[in-house]
């Protein structure tokens, strides 16, 4: 796991290679161990690497890499789960090996394979490949855009590397992205392709761009895309295939060299993957959950019947509100881009460093694909809606209380529409308030997003599914989670998005993987026989700090109408503490 950056230009010079140390040694959290630079005047492209050893923890695994006729560069984030079958495939195709890691496959792949190699990989990458046989860079992203990508395609030059943060550490180069603040305070996130910064954007997940290196000219093309099908209809079927492939996914998200273990929350994801780790693990299985003081925030009963059942080696590591208080910097500071969300990830994953882990297992996406939100069974008021006018629907807005504000997005009569109904922060008429604009900005913006994200003709569930998968899930909780683990470190991993399961989770016809009687119906009732019932039958606590309190120590830094606005909201119980906090981020990190 690691960082990349990298800088293509019409004219290089010592200033570039400049500016590209500035922005890899920026992302040096998340690459502790090693650090390398290529650089190619002739062409002219610079690459540049920094380091998180897991697999080959020898100097071999150094990057850039070379191929051995040094004419493929490679720079690579990630981990690449298959990465064992396809050596053994290419070593009969003739290829040889000098180092154990996964990112010499990737250079064999791609010159066995050529960009066919990125359909071939499972697991999480952002890849960087100079091919200097065909004077092109190529990027590209993993299946489900686990890691991240940021490209800034300009004139004459494209820049592009695994944080924002190292886009900004070139400050006279990009500026700020004037909206990204109505994207914040309706989201709680920034929907993908937006940034804080202006010119720069994500590449989109199961995807790479080729760029001629005399013309600059970028294409991109898709290599993977999941569809839902129905091709499996029946629930044996179902059950025995997520079964096998569920377990399949496990067993090769923990191929590691350096210490790996799992989060441990006592719901039914993270209490599964530690049932199915045991028998790989065995005496090794370490667990680690967060505690509190507060007892109605504890899941600790739970976590207690799964390492009583698999005999974990478990930690539980305290926070108390003093614990936040005096994180609040380094979490503001850890954060590539505003989030309302990353916290928690903040404190899991620098406890899992303290308790000597490199990788760690984490649950999410079970709840994306399997059915886990209210979301997915809420669908009737927004069918309902359909019927009912825009203008009525937006008359909503101005009623006081909040439930019927969020009712207002389904004026929309879309999908960003739905999504902000069940995710949204603040509504369109409060967000241009506390942000000094006119709401026809703020309705504009939803707009923008319309023809990025939408679905055709899929059962309510599915529908429900793609707007956590592709909006929440992509935008706020793999985005927290990365962040934040590469801020201390660690890899994070999650089985549930496994290539091969996510194909077979998108081709169960809908009517048996979900059951409004039971959420994450078939992967509690593929798993009922090891999954104790009180784990399951159980309402769904979540992963949830006592924010509502801490937060009410936390002031604006400045004195204004709108702060004590939003202040004074958040203490008459009228603003959530998360919407709070999305208001103190847009002034804090702009």
């Amino acid at each position: 796991m690691c960082r990349i950056a990298g800088i293509v230009s019409k004219s290089f010079s010592d200033d570039k290679e400049n500016q590209l140390l500035l922005m890899r040694d920026a992302m040096h959290r998340g690459g502790p161990d090693d650090a390398g630079i290529y650089i190619d005047k002739q062409f002219p492209i610079a690459l540049a690497h920094r380091r998180l050893s897991i697999i080959d923890l020898s100097s071999a695994g150094h990057q850039p890499m070379l191929s051995n006729d040094q004419q493929i560069i490679i720079s690579f984030n990630g981990e690449i789960y298959n990465y064992i079958e396809l050596r053994n495939e290419l070593k009969n195709l003739g290829h040889i090996f000098k180092t154990e890691t996964d990112t010499e496959v990737i250079i064999a792949g791609y010159i066995q394979w050529g960009t066919a190699v990125f359909a071939k990989l499972n697991g999480m990458f952002a890849i960087a490949i100079f091919d200097k046989n065909t004077q092109e860079l190529i990027l590209a992203r993993d299946h489900a855009g686990i890691k991240p990508l940021y490209i800034s395609v300009q004139e004459n030059e494209i820049y592009f590397a695994s944080e924002i943060r190292a886009f900004k550490a070139l400050h006279h180069k990009f500026e700020e992205q004037k909206d990204w603040q109505i994207y914040f305070l309706l989201f709680g996130s920034l929907p993908e392709p937006i940034t804080t910064l202006k010119g720069v954007k994500p590449l989109e997940k199961g995807c790479f761009m080729t760029v001629n290196l005399n013309t600059l000219k970028p294409q991109f093309i898709r290599f993977n895309e999941f569809k839902y099908t129905s091709t499996i209809h029946t629930l044996s079927e179902a059950e025995k295939l997520v079964k096998e492939t569920l377990n399949n996914a496990v067993k090769r998200h923990l191929i590691a060299d350096a210490p790996i273990g799992l989060f441990l929350s006592g719901g039914i994801d993270s209490s599964l993957l530690t049932i199915l780790s045991e028998p790989h693990l065995k005496e090794q299985l370490n667990t680690l959950s967060i505690v509190f003081d507060d007892e109605k925030f504890s899941e600790k009963k739970y976590q207690d019947i799964i390492i009583e059942q698999t005999g974990a080696k478990h930690q539980s590591f305290l926070v108390s509100e003093q614990h936040f208080n005096d994180s609040l910097p380094d979490i503001l500071n850890a954060m590539d881009q505003p989030t309302t969300d990353g916290i928690n990830s903040y404190f899991i994953c620098k406890y899992a460093k303290e308790y000597g882990l490199t990788a760690v297992l984490s649950g999410l996406g079970a709840d994306e694909l399997f059915g886990g939100y209210h979301s997915f069974y809420n669908h009737q008021t927004v069918n309902f809606s359909k019927a009912i006018p825009s203008f009525a629907l937006n008359l909503l807005n101005h009623l006081p209380k909040d439930k019927y504000k969020k009712l207002s997005f389904l004026a929309h009569k879309n999908i960003i529409g739905q999504y902000l109904f069940n995710r949204g922060f603040h509504g369109i008429n409060e967000t241009a308030k506390l942000l000094d604009t006119d709401t026809d900005e703020v309705v504009n913006c939803i707009a923008n997003l319309e023809n990025i994200y939408h679905t055709k003709n899929l059962s309510n569930f599915n529908n429900a599914s793609y707007l956590e998968t592709n909006i929440y899930m992509q935008n706020q909780l793999l985005k927290d989670t990365d962040c934040m683990s590469m801020w201390h470190a660690v890899e994070v991993r999650v089985p549930f998005l496994d290539k091969e399961l996510m194909q077979l989770v998108y081709s169960i016809d809908s009517n048996i993987k979900f059951n409004a009687k039971q959420k994450k119906f078939l992967l509690v009732d593929t798993f009922k026989n090891i999954l104790p019932k009180a784990i399951w039958d159980r309402p769904k606590q979540g992963f949830t700090f006592p924010f509502e309190n801490w937060m009410k120590n936390i002031h604006p830094h400045t004195n204004n109408k709108m702060n004590n606005y939003a202040e004074n909201q958040f203490k008459k119980g009228n603003y959530s503490w998360s919407r709070y906090w999305a208001y103190l981020l847009t002034q804090n990190l702009n």
